[in-house]
């Protein structure tokens, strides 16, 4: 064989070997690092995601180790943390929402990024395609954007005649930028509120008053970690709130509908395993979504004075009282 065609070959077969054993074989532990927005309330998606593992038989501190990296709310800091977890060399970095994504892809082309839930990978540019992704990137897309009919469908008969509405987003996320976008229907007067940083929510709230009857407010890390706040000045400008994610409700918000988040985490751990075992990420389809949830908090409608209808409750995964 030709010198030329044995490092060929060689080459190619280190490629394919599975990272967990190279990993290995260089004397330490298979490495996620886990960049997120916020340990608190990213809790339960994290123990579905470890739980998973598990299963798969990686076991964290004993045949894998986890890094854990977090934005509590500022979004500059995803850029930060992504090129640190290149830096230690990790073997897969698996992200939750799109801006963290954005920031690992711009930090590596060679380590893969497995993504639990990110809003159109294709149109924000984190993958050529669905069926073939291409890269180093793949992952589950949440659909958030995709929901935004059905969640003012959902508002509309909680809040009847409603015809002011307000959307709120962080227009440094893209993902939030396209929200805004397809929230744009069912023919209401809109009044949209832009976001990018954490200082801007209470004067966006000022600019609000008495131009709205609701408030859609679009997904993201940032808006996310100032839930409460949100919610907050929310009920005290009287604005029916829907939101795309579960804990905005529990926060206080008036009701949500998304992806069940921990389901898409535990999914995102299959990917993980595959990865580990050779396959690359380009070549793993992106999925879709299989669990959508309505979660209504009573307590804040009847502070509101909203009396739901029961065909709307019966909808309910979850009614918060």
């Amino acid at each position: 064989m030709k010198r030329r065609e044995f490092i060929t070959l060689v080459g190619g077969a280190a490629v394919a070997w599975p990272r967990a054993a190279r990993a290995q074989q260089s004397g330490k532990l298979p490495t996620i690092g886990f960049l997120g927005a916020n340990p608190s309330i990213e809790s339960q998606r994290v123990a579905a995601f470890v739980q998973r593992l598990r299963e798969l038989t990686w076991i964290d501190g004993r045949n894998l180790a986890i890094e854990y990296r977090w934005a509590e709310g500022r979004n500059e800091r995803y850029a930060e943390y992504a090129a640190e977890l290149v830096r230690l060399k990790v073997d897969v970095i698996v992200t939750v929402a799109t801006p963290p994504t954005v920031a690992a892809k711009q930090a590596t082309a060679v380590i893969p990024i497995v993504f639990a839930a990110a809003s159109d990978p294709v149109g924000t540019g984190l993958v050529v395609s669905l069926a073939r992704p291409g890269g180093n990137v793949t992952g589950l897309a949440n659909q958030i954007s995709d929901t935004g009919g059905k969640k003012l469908e959902l508002l509309r008969e909680a809040v009847p005649g409603l015809r002011r509405l307000a959307i709120m987003a962080n227009v440094g996320n893209p993902a939030s930028v396209w929200d805004m976008g397809e929230a744009h229907a069912l023919g209401l007067e809109v009044t949209t509120s832009e976001l990018r940083r954490a200082e801007d929510i209470s004067p966006a709230f000022d600019a609000l008053k008495g131009r709205a009857d609701a408030l859609y407010v679009c997904v993201d890390p940032l808006v996310n970690t100032h839930r409460i706040r949100v919610n907050t000045l929310a009920l005290a400008a009287r604005l029916s709130t829907m939101h795309g994610l579960r804990e905005y409700v529990e926060a206080g918000g008036l009701m949500s509908y998304g992806p069940n988040l921990p389901d898409l985490l535990r999914r995102a751990a299959d990917y993980v395993d595959k990865i580990l075992r050779g396959a690359k990420p380009g070549d793993i389809p992106v999925e879709q979504p299989t669990r959508f949830d309505l979660v209504i908090n009573l307590t804040t409608a009847k502070a509101l004075g909203l009396t739901l209808p029961p065909t709307l409750l019966a909808l309910a995964e979850e009614v918060i009282e």
